[in-house]
């Protein structure tokens, strides 16, 4: 999911590049904050199935949507509006890539 969400975010970043570099800046902070909130998703999933602390699961998933919501906001305050787009593009790449993924692996077996 990182692999195929990192060439996402180059060949989106390149052809971006051309035309606008701050959604560029966007797709591949969007795209590299997606992973990281993919990975602590999975995290966070793996430690709730094993100690069951729902309130400490709630609490990082709050904490994580205020985190990555901040980020668009500042391209919003200091590029064009549709980047704002751009990054959430990104940032759910890497979720779409990984149920992708996932619907493939349960369909082979």
């Amino acid at each position: 999911m990182v692999l195929w969400s990192a060439v996402f975010a180059l060949i989106g970043g390149a052809a971006f590049l051309l035309w606008s570099p701050p959604a560029a800046v966007a797709l591949a902070l969007g795209t590299a904050c997606g992973i990281l909130n993919a990975l602590l998703v999975m995290r966070g999933t793996e430690r709730l199935a094993g100690h069951a602390s729902v309130g400490t699961f709630v609490f990082t998933s709050i904490l994580r949507i205020f985190v990555f919501a901040v980020v668009p906001v500042e391209f919003c305050l200091h590029a064009p509006w549709w980047t704002f787009g751009v990054y959430f593009a990104g940032f759910f790449a890497p979720l779409a890539l990984y149920a992708m993924l996932v619907a493939l692996e349960l369909r082979t077996d």
